[in-house]
Formats: C-alpha cells, sequence, structure tokens
C-alpha cells in the first residue's frame, strides 16, 4: 500500500506540475477584466467538477470578493438542483447548462468549464451557445482532451487522464486564481 500511495504521488505531482503558468496567469487576468466590467462569470461541470465548480464560485464569491472590497458576480450553474431537472426533465439533459445561459449570458461575460473528458454533451452544448454569443469561454479539461480543448477560447490541459489527479488539478488552478485576489487585493482598486 505504501508503494500504491508513493506512486500516486509522483503521479499527483506530475499532473500539477503540467500545469501552464502562462495560461492560468492568462485566466487571471480575464477574471481582473470581468471584476473591473462587472461581468457575470459563470462556472459548471459534471461530477467532480460540479462540486469544484461549486467550491469554487464559493471562494471566488466570498473569499477574493471579501479581500477586494468589490464582489464578483460568479454563479455556479450546477448548484441549482430544481431547474436543473426541470430543464433535464422538459428538453434533455444536455440543455441544463445552456438554457440557464439563455436566461443570464451576455456578450462580454466569463464561463469556465470544467470536464476531464472534454466531451460531456451539456458542456460542449454551453460552450458552443456562448461562444456564438460573445461570452469569453475557458475550459479546464484532462489529457483526453476532447471537444471542449478545441472550442474554448482558452483550455488548459492537465497532461493525465486519471480523475481525480486531473480534477485535483483542476482545483488547484480554481485556488490559483482566487488566491491571485485574496493575495494581492491593493492590485484590484
Amino acid at each position: 500500500m505504501k508503494q500504491w500511495v508513493a506512486d500516486y504521488l509522483t503521479a499527483q505531482r506530475a499532473a500539477h506540475d503540467s500545469i501552464p503558468i502562462d495560461a492560468v496567469a492568462q485566466i487571471i487576468e480575464k477574471f481582473r477584466a470581468a471584476l473591473q466590467e462587472d461581468r457575470q462569470i459563470f462556472v459548471f461541470g459534471n461530477g467532480g467538477s460540479a462540486a469544484n465548480a461549486s467550491h469554487f464560485a464559493t471562494d471566488l464569491g466570498k473569499g477574493s470578493s471579501d479581500k477586494l472590497g468589490k464582489r464578483f458576480r460568479v454563479l455556479s450553474l450546477n448548484d441549482n438542483v430544481s431547474w436543473m431537472t426541470a430543464l433535464g426533465n422538459d428538453y434533455a439533459y444536455e440543455d441544463v447548462f445552456v438554457r440557464q445561459l439563455m436566461n443570464y449570458a451576455k456578450p462580454g461575460d466569463l464561463v469556465l468549464v470544467m470536464s476531464v473528458s472534454g466531451n460531456s454533451p451539456n458542456v460542449v452544448k454551453a460552450v458552443e451557445w456562448a461562444n456564438k454569443h460573445g461570452v469569453h469561454t475557458m475550459a479546464l479539461v484532462g489529457g483526453k482532451r476532447g471537444k471542449l480543448a478545441e472550442i474554448a477560447g482558452q483550455a488548459i490541459v492537465i497532461n493525465d487522464t486519471h480523475y481525480g489527479r486531473a480534477e485535483d488539478a483542476h482545483m488547484g488552478i480554481c485556488h490559483m486564481i482566487c488566491y491571485a485576489f485574496m493575495e494581492n487585493p491593493g492590485q484590484e482598486r
């Protein structure tokens, strides 16, 4: 068991080491512009990525916003279960995110999606709609890349197909985004 744990940690370090620093810095700058321009930020995913989206929205909406004195307008689209189930039931599960964007999103807003496979139909459909409607799109994906890596305005690919390691790296990126504002609040005023 000790060897398995050691091997897992080695692979986890490699996944984190595959995070491109320049790409994360570019995303942070997009979030900085969104804050200054009072843009809406939408985050979402499925399964573990949904949990990461919820966590990220909390950290950005509370932690980062508290430090800045200016509030991020961030919404995790996977957190409204009654709306998601109504959309899934009345339309299709692949519509649970895109139909929420249809209600809320405006040109210039931001979408950050997380999907280890990069091929989740509901996430892909929402990004396609966002691209067509002037919403900036960013995707965090795993080593398989998937369609999201091709269609998102900016994609960060974690060089691992293991769901746990890729999701951990995605959350690491989300924490970097939030802590860039929490630990450098003077840059925003």
